[in-house]
């Protein structure tokens, strides 16, 4: 009597992908409930309830996506041509601190599940915020993932601090870890958003559990820099460091690895996922796939999230990691097709630890593949002197419009390109609702500079207003003598160098703002602590009390940025530098107190001192009697109102007259 199955496929062209990369032609897969019971000319003995005649199309292992952040298909298009941090700090944490829910998450989930099962994914690595959310969202669609809840040092969206995520991640992995399709993790994001605990605390409960850990490392130039500047040593070094390789590693990006990183990835058994165009969008640069490779390095192909991509598409990613591998080594030789497969099929499966269970079409494995119709004009003809010329033709010129029927764990997801088992029109008309939130949401917090200054954190939303002279004096003697007299009380003194770069823009309305780099230094001249800050200033004075102004300063934000993410957050339409030596004193003069800066202009190279005055006030009156205690200091110090400078350096810098 034949053996039984549920579902037979028959009459294809088998691409097992398995260690031997065997084909069978004419070959048959015999699937019985969630796995795969026979292959090639035997499956043809069995008798099953459904028989698919694949009528010569391709059956292949279903495509493995190893690493992506699905929910923020949400996000597709939010915010593109930017650099990550600008990207990632600047628009996408502030819309999902606003947005993110577990109902934001699982719609976003079934979008980009319903756009991987048309192109033919059936397993995917995934890190994000609420990710029980995202594994009922993919169980429910039938696909296979491996599920990353995200742990940070600061707060998320579904946790106030790492404790939180970390105890998250921990309930998470425990009731969800028996799941058929469902594989959960935890997920510290990267070791710059994680202290060493996080990264150690991560490792400890992956391996408790006996669950991969995915992560991401040495995406950025940056990143790396920064690294060795901070810890000492690059970044696979100091996760070692940290025990993070106690658990089965998956690594997306890698980016900027050397050969003794890679080799410490291999000896660790760490997957790497490879983004390539994310890469090349974000201007990260190209990981160096082909020596990762050559080296053993279990290396899958990942689409990255669709808001950095934009699109979850797993042909086009594997045709780009076979060309980009070629482009950058000047060998045409390199990652061929063949192997550019295995890496979206088998070598995805070992990257994600999940080999076992996926990543090639043997008895034993469960049933996720894909059935390809490699006939249509782009793909023909066909030749067959090459046995391997069915890969080039893969990878090359086939597309996911090309895939026609999708299983994963032995259901049927899509047949005939309809999908089964979600509804596209609903999650169309779902993501147009959030998308019009979204806008809405950014539209208003974008009117001003002063609303991005805030949206971007940090902002004191407290106005401050002093009043102040600035003149040029002959030099720093009588200065540093009258500050050394009795004619008033010196309450401390410091000195600084700072780098200042003022941002104006189209609308003089906006006001001006500015980025200052303090450095502190000792009375040597030597740099004892640095600091960074913003301050957005109103277009014009107050009012005037003779040539002393009354200023106002309106907001004010600590710097955690570069000035450069600032440049590209902000868009100024022009940009001055100003560069000067400081010393800064805070005096009693008549029973008021008084700072006094003495500057020295570097840039633009400026012959002479400046001399600052000023102070706080708060009513007019105050205003009017500190600006004649001023007018006194003014004279003291050798300064002249024919000397005053009503609109501060920066007019300097900008080359216009006072």
């Amino acid at each position: 009597m034949a053996a039984r199955c549920d579902v037979l496929l028959a009459d294809a062209l088998v691409l097992t992908m398995d260690e031997r990369f065997t084909i069978h032609e004419s070959g048959g897969i015999a699937v019985a409930g969630d796995s795969i019971v026979a292959v090639g000319p035997s499956a043809s003995t069995f008798e099953a309830a459904e028989r698919i005649d694949c009528a010569g199309k391709l059956v292949m292992p279903g495509l493995i996506n190893a690493h992506t952040h699905v929910a923020m298909s949400l996000l597709r298009g939010l915010a593109d041509d930017l650099r990550l941090d600008v990207w990632l700090m600047g628009y996408m944490m502030p819309v999902e601190r606003e947005f993110v829910t577990p109902e934001f998450v699982r719609l976003g989930t079934a979008l980009g599940c319903a756009e991987m099962i048309r192109s033919g994914i059936t397993c995917f690595a995934d890190m994000y915020y609420f990710e029980e959310a995202v594994a009922e969202a993919t169980a429910a669609a039938g696909l296979r993932a491996l599920c990353g809840q995200t742990v940070l040092r600061f707060p998320a969206p579904d946790a106030s601090s790492y404790e939180d995520g970390l105890a998250r991640a921990r309930d998470f992995i425990g009731r969800w870890r028996d799941h058929p399709l469902i594989v959960p993790a935890p997920a510290p994001h990267a070791p710059y958003t994680c202290t060493p605990e996080i990264l150690r605390d991560c490792a400890e409960l992956a391996a408790e559990f006996n669950v991969p850990l995915h992560t991401h490392l040495a995406e950025t130039l940056l990143e790396v820099e920064e690294s060795r500047r901070v810890n000492g040593m690059p970044v696979v070094p100091y996760v070692k460091k940290q025990g993070l390789f106690g658990a089965k590693v998956l690594a997306a990006h890698c980016v900027h690895v050397d050969e003794g990183e890679i080799r410490a990835l291999k000896n660790f058994g760490a997957g790497v996922a490879h983004n390539p165009t994310s890469n090349l969008k974000l201007g990260a640069g190209v990981a160096p796939v082909a020596k990762m490779l050559e080296l053993g390095v279990d290396v899958g192909i990942g689409t990255d999230g669709p808001a950095s991509n934009n699109d979850l598409d797993m042909f086009e990613e594997t045709r780009l990691a076979a060309l980009l591998a070629k482009g950058i080594g000047g060998d045409p030789t390199a990652v061929p097709a063949r192997e550019a497969l295995a890496m979206a099929t088998r070598l995805g499966a070992r990257a994600l630890h999940l080999s076992h269970l996926t990543g090639s079409l043997e008895p034993g494995k469960r049933a996720d593949l894909l059935v390809l119709d490699v006939s249509p004009l782009h793909n023909l003809p066909a030749f067959h002197r090459d046995p391997a010329g069915v890969y080039a033709q893969i990878v090359y010129a086939s597309k996911a419009t090309d895939v026609i029927h999708v299983m994963c764990n032995g259901r049927w997801l899509m047949r005939d390109r309809a999908l089964l088992t979600l509804d596209e029109a609903a999650l169309r008309d779902a993501a147009r609702e959030q998308a019009t939130r979204i806008d809405a949401f950014l539209g208003s917090r974008e009117v001003s500079v002063l609303q991005k200054l805030v949206a971007v954190g940090g902002a004191i939303e407290q106005e401050s207003f002093e009043v102040q002279v600035k003149a040029r004096v002959p030099g720093a003697g009588q200065v540093l003598n009258v500050i050394a007299s009795d004619d008033l009380t010196v309450i401390r003194g410091s000195r600084y160098h700072q780098f200042d770069t003022y941002w104006s823009f189209d609308d003089p309305e906006q006001g001006r703002l500015r980025y200052r780099e303090d450095e502190f230094l000792d009375e040597n001249g030597r740099v004892t602590g640095a600091r960074a800050r913003l301050t957005l200033t109103g277009r014009t004075h107050e009012e005037r009390f003779g040539h002393v102004v009354l200023f106002r300063s309106r907001y004010l934000a600590p710097a955690a940025h570069s000035a450069r993410f600032y440049r590209e957050y902000f868009r100024p339409a022009a940009e001055h530098l100003v560069d000067k030596e400081r010393r800064r004193w805070l005096v009693a003069y008549h029973g008021v107190e008084f700072y006094v800066h003495l500057d020295r202009l570097l840039t633009p190279a400026t012959a002479g001192y400046f001399i600052e005055i000023k102070s706080r006030t708060w009513s007019r009156r105050d205003a009017e009697d500190k600006a004649a205690v001023i007018d006194e200091l003014l004279a003291l110090f050798g300064g002249s109102a024919d000397d005053t400078i009503s609109d501060g350096y920066v007019h300097i810098a900008a080359g216009k007259r006072n």
